[in-house]
């Protein structure tokens, strides 16, 4: 699937994303993420642990916190044919590691495929990775996403974002 930089956002389903995770820790807050993959139809149930499992141990080798309330975590997994994503916020924040020692409250999650495919291109999944780095960096996006009322608008804010 070929999409344009300024199209990335619709990449992000508002099912596959949350306005309000519960958890505490990561590995209860990649549980949430990995059921809000599953029920939107983004992510198989039959990868749902082994998604966990791969976020936790990305986490461990070295936190995905940039700095300034986000976090991107993002791995690659066995199984998926085209890359799925999720923008979650945790208001309440939550302890990452992050590079500045903030707390996390917005979570842009990235699950890839292992190789190149047809549904798979890793140079522009670089390209998006750059376009949601930028995002997080944004103050205003952060502001405003976490003023959001609803998943729609949530992904709406991400398109808003976008536009040149």
């Amino acid at each position: 699937m070929q999409t344009e930089a300024k199209d990335y956002w619709r990449l992000f389903k508002p099912a596959a994303c949350s306005l309000r995770l519960a958890g505490a820790t990561r590995e209860q807050v990649f549980a949430e993420i990995a059921g809000n993959l599953v029920k939107a139809k983004c992510l198989e149930e039959r990868l749902r642990a082994a998604a966990q499992k791969a976020l936790l141990e990305r986490e461990a080798v070295a936190s995905t916190g940039i700095g300034q309330g986000v976090a991107i975590p993002h791995v690659k997994l066995a199984g998926l044919e085209e890359a799925v994503f999720s923008l979650s916020l945790v208001p309440q924040g939550i302890e990452w590691a992050a590079l500045d020692g903030q707390p996390v409250v917005l979570l842009f999650t990235v699950l890839r495929p292992e190789r190149a495919g047809a549904r798979h291109d890793p140079q522009r999944h670089l390209d998006m990775m750059r376009w949601i780095s930028q995002l997080g960096r944004h103050p205003d996006f952060r502001r405003f996403a976490l003023g959001v009322d609803t998943k729609k608008d949530l992904v709406d804010l991400l398109r808003e974002m976008s536009a040149p």
